[in-house]
């Protein structure tokens, strides 16, 4: 990805994920299990995590990583504190914090591993 987008794909996500974490969302479509909301928070917060890390990889890989996973956790935290706090038809649920975690420590494997079969 060019270095130059990074910020400004990672900055229009951070936004996106904003908006859907505080507006009413009607129906969605369902993958037909009873913890859908979770699998959506997980996969969310995979990808930020993934842009998070893409932003930082000037840095050496360990620190690229390590901030990426605090970053995408305390962002993922916020959202959960903000829905509480600023809107009447969400609410806080540690399970969707949780969530947005192994999201985001699945993506810093990932790039371990891809890292890893990417140098031999």
């Amino acid at each position: 990805m060019l270095k130059r987008w990074a910020l400004v794909l990672l900055i229009a996500y951070a936004a996106l994920l904003l908006v859907l974490s505080l507006i009413t969302i009607g129906s969605m479509k369902t993958l037909g299990s009873s913890f859908d909301d979770k699998i959506n928070h997980f996969g969310a917060y995979f990808i930020l995590t993934l842009l998070l890390f893409n932003y930082f990889r000037k840095m050496e890989i360990r620190n690229a990583l390590v901030y990426a996973l605090i970053a995408a956790s305390f962002y993922g935290c916020t959202m959960e504190v903000l829905q509480y706090v600023l809107t009447t038809n969400r609410m806080f649920d540690s399970y969707d914090m949780l969530a947005n975690f192994f999201g985001a420590i699945f993506a810093v494997l990932f790039m371990i591993f891809y890292k890893k079969l990417k140098l031999k």
